[in-house]
């Protein structure tokens, strides 16, 4: 439900609206049903103390009538509750008489509440009060109503509690109606609020994600993609800023694709073209070297130096022509099922002069266990022999260790050195072609500058790992991990590429 509600902007403002439009529809609703239900009770309460003043001035006036003093009062008050009862339509009446009460048809004398008869009985004047009107008709609910209490006072000073009672059937009637109408206003009012906060979403989400869509179809390489442009809102100046940015992108890409190429083509060329004159110097040189004995101890170091610089300058043209071919695509594989570790044993079997040479100890160890894979010898011996080559020029005469091991889907190699190391941030610029950690640094064997650059060319053309790890003064750890098969997409190393002798290293 969370992926469903942040990935669907439409949803979240449909829903927010809905739920901002319910809110303050049921609050405006409240309030003009509490205002309305106020007034109407208000006004029924005005109108029951002047519907009641009025009968009361009737009712007293027919008491004192002089016409009426011979008849006993309580076949009066009976003639003035008959007369009540003529009024039902506006009020119900309950006299205290001499003897018994008089109740109008249709009421119990319990609608009058106690404490307004007992306020009646000991004072003068007209008191209300609201009250529940209780009928004599069993299935009839009580309603909500008025009670106006006085005296009526004989000729002869008696006083007689008389009570108007006011239903308030038909304003309760007319608040119900009322109660109904909000609602059924509500619930439209939210409808129509949600489509129209739907139709303004859409008038926004639907070009933002036509934008969305052709940046994706841009970045996937479809340039000549154009957005249409309707109307000067904002909405239109974004799609003019993304077509703006198409058009200057597609430009720019086209720019650095001739260059690129330009360039390419410049390394290929002039690598092949030095090809034929490198191999007559080389020729040269080599004679001059073989015949330095016979030189004097100046030109037989001259020989000695030629010699090495040419032999360097021809490894250099040999790894630009092969990155030339890494950069024009045209770099294949030859797969054949091979040994990995019986691999990297020959390859150090073939350094430990050099290692020797500079007081480094090469140490293998090769994890028992099946650690075949298919792969292109030829590159993996390329990529070991820049490995173990930079290790032991960075050892600083201290051992280098190259572990091997395996499991079901990966075969990876680490390669170890204990010397200079260099700096955690340094760790991807490693692979950049003629990068340096240390400029001033100068190189004990020699090389191009982009054997590293090269050994990751290999690595991804087999679909592996090349990754580093290095710390100043603590050494460096490279690994190489390459699956078994070329089908097989990596999801993990057998190795990890954090030596786990520096994750033992005590904190200082």
């Amino acid at each position: 439900m969370a992926q469903l509600w942040w990935s669907s902007l439409p949803l979240r403002v449909l829903v927010s609206t809905l739920a901002f439009s319910i809110v303050l529809l049921v609050l405006a609703g409240v309030l003009l049903l509490n205002q309305t239900t106020a007034g109407v009770v208000e006004a029924k309460k005005e109108s029951a103390l002047n519907e009641a003043a009025g009968a009361y001035a009737f009712m007293q006036e027919q008491l004192r009538n002089p016409d009426v003093r011979g008849v006993a009062i309580h076949e009066t008050l009976n003639r003035l509750a008959d007369l009540a009862d003529a009024q039902v339509a506006q009020y119900r009446l309950v006299i205290q008489g001499p003897t018994s009460s008089l109740v109008s048809a249709g009421i119990v004398p319990e609608s009058v509440p106690d404490e307004l008869r007992r306020a009646v009985e000991q004072s003068e004047g007209m008191f209300v009060t609201p009250t529940s009107v209780q009928f004599t008709d069993a299935e009839a609910n009580p309603v909500p109503g008025w009670v106006v209490g006085t005296s009526l006072i004989s000729t002869t000073g008696e006083r007689f509690p008389v009570f108007y009672i006011f239903p308030m059937t038909a304003e309760i009637q007319t608040l119900r109606s009322l109660q109904a109408a909000v609602l059924v206003t509500g619930v439209v009012l939210t409808a129509a609020l949600s489509l129209v906060a739907y139709l303004v979403t859409a008038q926004v989400v639907t070009p933002v994600r036509r934008a969305s869509r052709a940046a994706l179809r841009l970045a996937s390489g479809e340039l000549d993609l154009r957005l249409k442009v309707r109307g000067t809102d904002d909405i239109a100046s974004l799609a003019q800023s993304m077509n703006q940015m198409a058009s200057q992108l597609q430009q720019r890409i086209r720019e650095l694709e001739t260059l690129s190429t330009l360039q390419q083509r410049f390394v290929s060329d002039v690598s092949h073209e030095l090809r034929t004159p490198m191999t007559t110097i080389k020729m040269a040189a080599d004679m001059l070297h073989e015949a330095r004995d016979s030189f004097d101890p100046v030109q037989r170091r001259s020989a000695e130096l030629m010699s090495a610089e040419i032999d360097r300058f021809d490894l250099m043209l040999a790894d630009l022509l092969e990155i030339s071919r890494f950069d024009a695509g045209a770099a294949v594989l030859a797969l054949d099922e091979v040994d990995v570790g019986a691999l990297v044993r020959s390859e150090v079997d073939d350094h430990r002069g050099l290692a020797e040479s500079l007081g480094v100890e090469l140490v293998v160890q090769v994890e028992p266990g099946d650690n075949t894979a298919q792969l292109d010898s030829r590159r993996i011996r390329r990529v070991m022999r820049n490995l173990i080559t930079n290790a032991t020029e960075h050892a600083e005469g201290r051992q280098v260790r190259i572990a091997v091991a395996s499991d079901q889907e990966a075969v990876a190699v680490t390669v170890r050195d204990y010397g200079v190391g260099f700096e955690a941030e340094d760790a991807a610029r490693v692979f950049d072609r003629f990068w340096r950690a240390d400029p001033s640094r100068t190189r004990i064997v020699g090389g191009s500058g982009l054997g590293l650059s090269i050994a990751m060319e290999d690595a991804r053309l087999h679909h592996g790992w090349l990754t580093a790890w290095g710390r100043p003064g603590r050494g460096a750890q490279f690994r190489l991990t390459l699956p078994r098969t070329s089908d097989l997409v990596l999801t993990g190393s057998p190795l990890a590429v954090i030596p786990a002798d520096d994750i033992a290293r005590p904190s200082r």
